[in-house]
């Protein structure tokens, strides 16, 4: 099979435009300069910071961004007005993504104007765009509906103004990967980008397609954010590229999964379980076959290495582990069972699972201490906790905990009760380590407004983590128990001797 791929992909991230557009997400400026900063150390080519039209507080991120004194392009999207224009260019952006609809839907129903009015729009835009120092990639809003020889007409005279770069957009997600292949090369007047969406799930085979078929720069979101079902997702797209092609994107991969949890962390929104790449499971084993290969060699199972894209394996304990899976786990925690021991701590795991029960780190440390008789005395015990939290106050939390003997209280304020009561907790715990929360995960166990509610959590210190969970009526108290539990068997002695031969007497 011959790859037509051009000599270096270039990556247009609009995580902070086009990615910021998905229901519920608002960033601050603050928070798009974190962002765009991240982005700019991996290696992405352009950012497209925002809309400057949108709002002052846009405007006000394009100017943070412009000037932060990054080596990628700073872009804003422009329609094909002069107005918005002047507020890009004013704003400090380096291009514009200038954006016109081709479609006779969207020329008709949209905008209700003509063909020849829609070419006369883009046209003088381009010329102005260039007037003011921008950079201009043209797009073509809904082109995959577009009537094709329209679409190039518009393209080759937009190149012939001044346009810089083209970009070909698949509005609602209806190309396919060979419609792509026979509709790009067409359009080569100029550096072409593809942008589409994943509405029918084929944003990442579309996007690939366009790029051997002469593309030479992919608009993509990180998680693959955006409207409705989302955008090209850039962790994907770099590791399809990486891993299946061969082409070195020059994307510094092992910041892939960093950078996909800061942007989940402030956008609010998680990212699913089994997602490529970056999921919580994407490198995570259970089944005995499974693990036991993995163990073996890494590669029996899994495509690529997890370091590649800054992530660690993990091999989680249910009811289909085996006994190799199970050892290799208690080892890692610091737990050296015999044989008898060994087959008790697994069939006591199997018959959690069974129970449908999602068995922690903590869970496994429990009944390994009990099954081999070693004394677990907590470092951390909880004496009281308050919680304040209305329509008109500031959810604020207030803990005292005893800390190997000494009492001790912390406060701290959150974005609500629960957040507020975690932030209590680590601050309360401060002197003997930094805990960080990594992963917080609710579920409702039974239904109503009694339900009982379990929280899994999954705490780090010092390069170490540890999963814990809480099972109560009430969140803020199930989550607490999860937190305190995770941080007792973090918190534990590491010069301890977990063996079945060490002194049983001893306390952790």
């Amino acid at each position: 099979m011959i790859v037509l791929f051009g000599e270096s992909i270039r990556f247009f991230d609009t995580t902070l435009r086009d990615g910021e557009q998905t229901p519920g997400v608002s960033l601050t400026s603050a928070e798009k300069l974190e962002i765009a900063t991240h982005l700019d150390s991996i290696g992405v080519h352009v950012i497209e910071a925002g809309s400057a039209a949108a709002s002052a507080g846009e405007r006000e991120s394009i100017r943070l961004i412009a000037g932060a004194g990054l080596k990628a392009e700073t872009c804003t999207y422009v329609r094909a007005l002069p107005a918005d224009i002047d507020l890009a260019a004013d704003a400090g952006a380096d291009s514009v993504h200038l954006v016109i609809p081709v479609s006779d839907l969207h020329i008709t129903k949209k905008l209700r104007k003509t063909r020849d009015q829609v070419c006369e729009m883009a046209w003088s835009s381009v010329e102005y765009a260039k007037e003011r120092g921008l950079i201009v990639e043209l797009s073509g809003e809904d082109a995959s509906r577009a009537d094709q020889a329209f679409l190039a007409e518009i393209f080759r005279e937009g190149v012939e103004r001044g346009a810089d770069r083209l970009c070909f957009c698949d509005t609602v997600g209806l190309l396919t990967p060979e419609r792509a292949a026979g509709i790009i090369p067409p359009l080569l007047f100029a550096p072409l980008s593809i942008h589409c969406h994943d509405d029918l799930g084929f944003a990442l085979a579309n996007t690939v397609a366009a790029l051997r078929a002469g593309a030479s720069a992919a608009h993509v979101t990180v998680n693959g954010l955006g409207e409705r079902a989302g955008n090209t997702a850039l962790e994907e797209l770099v590791m399809a590229l990486e891993v299946l092609y061969g082409v070195k994107t020059g994307i510094v991969t092992e910041e892939l999964y960093p950078l996909s949890t800061h942007v989940s962390r402030l956008t609010g929104v998680a990212l699913p379980t089994n997602k490529p790449i970056v999921g919580e499971m994407a490198f995570t084993h259970e089944s005995g076959i499974h693990a036991h290969g993995v163990m073996r060699d890494a590669s029996t199972y899994e495509p690529l290495k997890p370091e590649r894209v800054g992530r660690r394996r993990r091999i989680v304990l249910g009811k289909h582990s085996g006994s190799a899976a199970v050892e290799a786990a208690l080892r890692d925690m610091g737990y050296n069972p015999d044989a008898a021991q060994l087959a008790e701590i697994v069939e006591r795991i199997k018959r959690m699972g069974d129970a449908g029960t999602r068995i922690t780190d903590a869970d496994i440390m429990t009944i390994a201490d009990t099954v081999m008789e070693i004394e677990f005395t907590p470092c951390l015990e909880l004496r009281q906790f308050t919680i304040v939290s209305g329509s008109n106050a500031m959810p604020t939390a207030s803990v005292t905990m005893r800390v190997n003997s000494e009492e001790i209280t912390g406060a701290a304020v959150g974005n609500g009760p629960v957040d507020a009561a975690i932030r209590a907790l680590q601050r309360a715990v401060a002197d003997v380590g930094d805990v960080r929360l990594d992963e917080y995960r609710v579920d409702a166990i039974t239904g109503g407004t009694d339900a009982l509610v379990d929280v899994s959590v999954k705490l780090s210190k010092d390069g170490k983590s540890v999963t814990s969970r809480g099972a109560r009526t009430d969140i803020i108290m199930a989550s607490v128990e999860a937190v305190i539990t995770g941080m007792n068997r973090l918190l534990r002695e590491e010069h301890e001797d977990r063996s079945q031969d060490s002194d049983r007497s001893a306390a952790a």
